[in-house]
């Protein structure tokens, strides 16, 4: 096919412009996929109308694909497939194709695209991408119900032939489901297909290509297909009569029996609910649910008793509390069935005919006095004889005991109301057929059964009856504070007494007016008291009382006469002891006295210990360093230039320029003087000179006690560690010249003598001041 293509385009100008004229040959372009023969596929032949066919034109192929797809014999143009090509992964190849002169390779025809399309075959078969399925559908769906829509995938081409064109059909899961063949959608095919029958379905479907004709290929996929429950089954009690049985012992919330009515369906369809409609024994039981296992539980509600009634019936109804409207024809969804209880026979302890007992007996009243008399039975058929006790816990002291065979009640010893008003025991009755280990009091006999222990206790409360047993008497402190200027009539005190309607019987002073509220008003008589003449007044008081028979006693009263002020205020009584409050016990005034003992006893011992230390209140008193001062006026000089300052001088500046006398010896008639008993001044012993001194300071009484002079480094004569002072170089041997103290003036005038010359130093006239 010769194509000759011609396009016309106008310039600005408006010339036509003419293209250059292209001549190809084309064969149609297409090659089968997956061809296998045994040479290349022809795919077409390219040829140029420049071609004169001697050979001088060379056809030159590129693209994709180009020398190793696709390969062009380069003089005929002729394009060959050298491999097997597949739709599924490449559709369609791009080419381009060009004439050139052999021998110069200069292009004769420009460049031309062209396309090689790969023909579909069907080799792919439909497959499903998201199998295997799952679907649910109710049950009890009517016909046609949609379940669920599967899709497969063709690889092949849709557009050409009938390679990709799917047909849907079931193979497994009829009758029970079909498939529409062109949209895959599963639908119900069977009515009534019930989940308690069978719940699962395993269905298989297929695609098929080609239209579902002959030669087709196909896939199939696995649906799993469940059916959900719907409540279309009613409850219903496997057994239409339940027999339970109870003990007559048993209390109410005991659990008595169980039933449980099955429902085929699930979940809240599968729900009952229970209740009792009927029966004699509606009162007596109840039901409640058991969240666990759904059954209904009888209990027991109320005490029964075999004696009385032996059986019951219960008529109970389970039905579903949620209810399907589209089932409803189906119902109705209950059922009932019949619950028979039967009471068993227990062994009771017996039953006391009173829940309580209460009885009165007088003090006073002698060992053996009936209290009263309790009564127990049993209430079982046997009847069996009961026994009686107090349990000791409940008569610590054994006021009581209680006769075993007829419950009668009666002292032990002789009861006080004062002591006791009320005695709380307790009464326990066994059958003679159980454990019975028990002990009589009176007769101290014990009994021993056989059995098991059953027993029943009741409270006993006995009063004690009040008698006349106990004299009146005062009830508080029987001394009272009166002013001595109280007038007679006016002054009223109040004495309590102990016990109501008294008698009261007095002389003297004052007088008793009787009364009935436990209280005696006492009045002053006469004027005239006076604390000076008599502070005390003792009066006798007769107190009778108005029982059966009459009992009376003679009681003190103590009045003290006090002074007060205008008011009536007490201000002062003879005995201090009095004025204290009235509410401070003999025990608190024990308790202080007991104080002031023990803090006396801790300051004598303080005081001992600080007398048996000695210890001065000033320490140091004895090294008053302050006695020790010394001042240096100048450098050197020795002894005249220092100068002991008298500290008792300064302790009594009223003594400095007077007498002072020595308290450490005995003055005599006559002083020597100051200055008296020197040594001569040509002397030059200091030991004898430091004597001289040492002997005047201690026969002076004008002189301080102790030495004024000040020693320094001076050991004395015979010291065993010698002079630490060079002034005893006098008398040895030196190898220092000391010459040269003679020119530091009047004030080493004494050094120069002692040490600038091996000579005896004479003292002269100067002696007395530097000494």
């Amino acid at each position: 096919m010769s194509l000759h293509r011609h396009r016309q385009r106008t310039g600005k100008e408006g010339q036509v412009l003419h293209r250059s004229k292209r001549g190809w040959v084309w064969n149609q372009f297409f090659v089968i996929e997956e061809y296998t023969g045994p040479d290349p596929v022809l795919v077409g032949r390219l040829h140029s109308d420049v071609d004169s066919g001697n050979g001088n034109i060379k056809y030159i192929l590129s693209g994709e694909g180009a020398g190793t797809i696709f390969v062009i014999d380069d003089k005929t143009g002729n394009i060959h497939a050298t491999k097997k090509l597949d739709r599924e992964e490449q559709a369609q190849y791009t080419l381009t194709a060009q004439a050139v002169a052999r021998d110069t390779n200069k292009p004769l025809e420009p460049p031309s695209e062209f396309i090689v399309k790969v023909q579909d075959i069907n080799d792919n078969p439909p497959e499903f991408l998201h199998g295997p399925y799952y679907a649910r559908v109710p049950e009890m769906s009517n016909v046609g119900t949609s379940v669920m829509q599967v899709t497969a995938t063709d690889a092949d081409d849709p557009t050409y032939g009938n390679s990709a064109r799917l047909v849907y059909s079931i193979l497994q899961g009829q009758p029970y489901f079909s498939v529409e063949p062109q949209t895959g959608i599963i639908r119900t095919a069977l009515p009534n297909m019930d989940r308690e029958a069978r719940q699962e379905y395993d269905v298989v479907i297929q695609a098929k290509d080609m239209g579902g004709h002959m030669g087709g290929l196909s896939g199939t996929t696995e649906v799993k297909i469940t059916l959900t429950d719907v409540n279309d089954n009613p409850p219903k009690f496997p057994q239409s009569v339940y027999p339970m049985s109870v003990s007559e012992d048993r209390v109410p919330g005991e659990e008595v029996g169980r039933l449980k009515a099955k429902d085929l369906d699930l979940g809240d369809n599968g729900l009952v609910n229970y209740r009792l409609v009927d029966g004699d024994g509606i009162n007596m039981f109840e039901l409640s649910t058991d969240s666990e296992t759904r059954e209904a539980v009888v209990k027991l509600k109320k005490p029964v008793d075999f004696e009385t009634k032996r059986s019951y019936t219960l008529k109970v109804e389970g039905s579903n509390p949620h209810i399907d409207p589209q089932f409803m024809a189906w119902g109705p969804y209950k059922d009932e069935a019949t619950i028979k209880v039967t009471v068993e026979d227990a062994d009771e302890p017996p039953v006391f005919v009173a829940p309580n007992y209460t009885f009165e007996v007088e003090e006073n009243a002698p060992q053996g006095t009936i209290v009263g008399r309790v009564h127990a039975k049993d209430t079982d058929i046997t009847n069996n004889p009961v026994r009686y006790m107090i349990p000791r816990y409940t008569d610590v002291e054994q006021f009581f005991s209680v006769n075993a065979e007829d419950g009668l009640i009666t002292t032990n010893r002789p009861l006080d109301r004062e002591a006791q008003a009320w005695h709380n025991i307790s009464v326990s009755a066994t059958e003679i057929g159980t454990c019975v280990c028990f002990q009589e009091v009176v007769t101290q006999r014990v009994y021993s059964l056989g059995g098991h222990h059953q027993d029943t206790k009741v409270r006993v409360n006995i009063k004690v009856k009040d008698v006349n047993d106990n004299a009146p008497e005062f009830a508080a402190n029987n001394e009272i504070l009166m002013c001595e200027s109280a007038a007679p009539g006016k002054v009223r005190i109040f004495v309590v007494l102990t016990k109501l309607e008294l008698k009261l019987i007095v002389k003297g002073v004052v007088s008793l007016l009787s009364s009935t509220d436990s209280t005696a008003s006492i009045f002053v008589v006469r004027k005239g008291l006076n604390r000076q003449t008599q502070d005390v007044y003792h009066l006798p008081i007769e107190i009778n009382d108005n029982g059966f028979p009459a009992l009376s006693s003679t009681n003190t009263l103590t009045i003290r006469v006090c002074s007060c002020d205008s008011k009536d205020v007490i201000q002062s009584c003879n005995v201090l002891p009095y004025v204290l409050p009235a509410g401070l016990s003999t025990g608190a005034l024990i308790a202080i006295l007991a104080c002031i003992v023990i803090l006396l006893a801790i300051v004598v011992l303080f005081v001992a210990l600080r007398r048996q230390k000695k210890e001065p209140l000033i320490l140091f008193e004895e090294e008053d360093i302050r006695e020790n001062i010394i001042t240096y006026d100048d450098e050197g000089g020795g002894e005249e230039d220092t100068e002991a300052f008298d500290i008792a001088t300064l302790q009594n500046p009223d003594g400095a320029n007077g007498f002072l006398p020595r308290k450490d010896i005995k003055p005599e008639l006559q002083f020597p003087r100051p200055g008296m008993g020197r040594p001569a001044a040509n002397s030059v012993d200091v030991d004898d000179f430091i004597k001289t001194r040492i002997a005047e300071a201690d026969s002076d009484p004008t002189a301080p006690p102790y030495d004024s002079i000040q020693i320094y480094g001076y050991e004395g004569r015979g010291s065993l560690a010698g002079s630490l002072s060079s002034l005893e170089s006098v008398t040895t041997e030196s190898d220092l010249d000391y010459d040269y103290l003679q020119s530091w003036g009047p004030r080493f005038k004494r050094l120069a003598d002692l040490y600038g010359t091996k000579d005896c130093c004479v003292n002269d006239g100067d002696d007395d001041e530097d000494s």
